[in-house]
């Protein structure tokens, strides 16, 4: 009965045509909001699920490094037993550490990766190779994969250029009293290929022979900096990072590929959460609207509430018509807006209406990714709006004094 009462009363021609055009402003701005959420909040899914194919290109799913120091050492009995987990699918040893590089006059900082053969299994680099191949060599002759910016910055062309870059690490045994020469070991690597994943990466990475890296740092045949873990295609990564904590012990610091970018991660995440808040806050303003169109409802419905009340409803019964009176305009507004959010998501996926300005993106228009749990948040942040912007004027008809007059 209060469904009946109060879809009546919307579809009901008003005494006031301002009664009817307030409700529908009302409809408009909430279906305009509803569905400018939904486009904004899919656009950031969209960003969000760019940066995580770049990143998960570079980074593994789990990463073994040491809890404290710069190595750590793994027997081959350890290693067998990672290999053997549920869940592990491949594995690779890298040694990571600042270098200078010389290809000429000009020195450059970068930080030189060296990886085994099981690298491109766990990682994503060789499918961004952009000129050259993806080969770092053997103790013949070690070469090097270097990002697109840093192969600008050092003036490397990887496929014409026969000269090698010179590399310089420190010593791991050196001390104070040794001259800056002495400090540091030496070596060449020729350049084979440029990957280009992310500015972050192209900048400043090298990837190398993992032999080399641990002749120039005098490391021991297992010693690495850590151990990069593939993960099998449905492993729960938390889990898996659990497993391998029980098995390595508390010397032994384990990632997951979100915590291995934890600060990034908690940026987009936060930039989302304050566009919704902002938007919310917007919805609010728009509500005033249906509150002002209900407060009209009410002053015109005077006469039927208290015939109502004189045959006996009681006052959560009008309280709850005209609650259902601010839900349908909300829920009418909603449903407009979650269909018009939804057509101009699948009209950039497939169009690319809007175009990103520049030509330094790895896109040209905005990206989207809809979720389902976005368009609940919208939905159920929507209906509290409606029922808080439509219970002053339903307090407000529920309290009207019974006011009959004899004819």
């Amino acid at each position: 009965m209060v469904w009946q009462f109060a879809s009546r009363y919307f579809r009901a021609k008003k005494s006031t045509n301002a009664i009817n055009i307030i409700a529908w402003v009302s409809v408009v701005a909430i279906a305009v909001g509803a569905g400018a959420l939904i486009v904004i909040l899919s656009v950031f899914n969209g960003f969000e699920d760019l940066v995580k194919s770049l990143y998960s290109s570079f980074y593994p799913a789990i990463k073994i490094a040491p809890a404290s120091g710069k190595t750590i050492l793994l027997t081959p009995a350890q290693l067998e037993q990672i290999s053997k987990m549920p869940g592990v699918a491949h594995f690779s040893e890298v040694i990571e550490e600042k270098a200078v590089l010389r290809y000429g006059d000009e020195p450059t900082i970068a930080i030189l990766k060296g990886v085994d053969n099981h690298y491109n299994e766990v990682t994503d680099v060789k499918s961004n190779i952009v000129r050259g191949r993806f080969d770092t060599g053997d103790s013949v002759a070690y070469r090097a994969v270097l990002g697109l910016e840093l192969e600008g910055a050092l003036g490397v062309d990887v496929v014409h250029s026969l000269a090698p870059v010179t590399v310089y690490l420190p010593r791991r045994n050196a001390n104070a009293f040794v001259t800056p020469e002495d400090a540091l070991n030496n070596g060449v690597l020729y350049p084979a290929g440029t990957f280009a994943i992310q500015q972050e990466f192209n900048s400043k990475y090298v990837i190398t022979n993992i032999e080399f890296m641990r002749k120039l740092l005098e490391l021991g045949d297992h010693e690495m900096s850590a151990l990069e873990v593939g993960a099998r295609a449905g492993v729960n990564e938390k889990l898996l990072k659990e497993k391998l904590t029980q098995l390595l012990g508390k010397d032994y610091k384990v990632q997951t590929r979100y915590e291995q970018n934890q600060s990034l991660y908690a940026i987009m995440q936060t930039e989302k959460w304050a566009v919704y808040i902002i938007l919310s806050f917007i919805m609010i303003i728009a509500a005033f609207n249906m509150i002002g169109s209900l407060y009209m409802l009410v002053m015109e419905k005077q006469k039927d509430i208290t015939i109502l009340k004189a045959m006996g409803a009681r006052r959560s019964l009008i309280m709850r018509i005209f609650l259902a009176e601010g839900l349908i305009i909300a829920g009418i507004g909603t449903l407009i807006g979650l269909g018009l959010g939804i057509s101009f998501c699948l009209l950039q996926q497939h169009f690319g209406i809007i175009k990103l300005e520049g030509t330094s993106f790895l896109v040209d228009t905005y990206p989207v990714s809809m979720h389902v749990e976005d368009f609940l948040l919208v939905f159920i942040t929507i209906m509290i709006i409606g029922v808080a912007a439509s219970w002053y004027p339903a307090r407000r008809a529920a309290t009207e004094a019974i006011t009959l007059k004899a004819t």
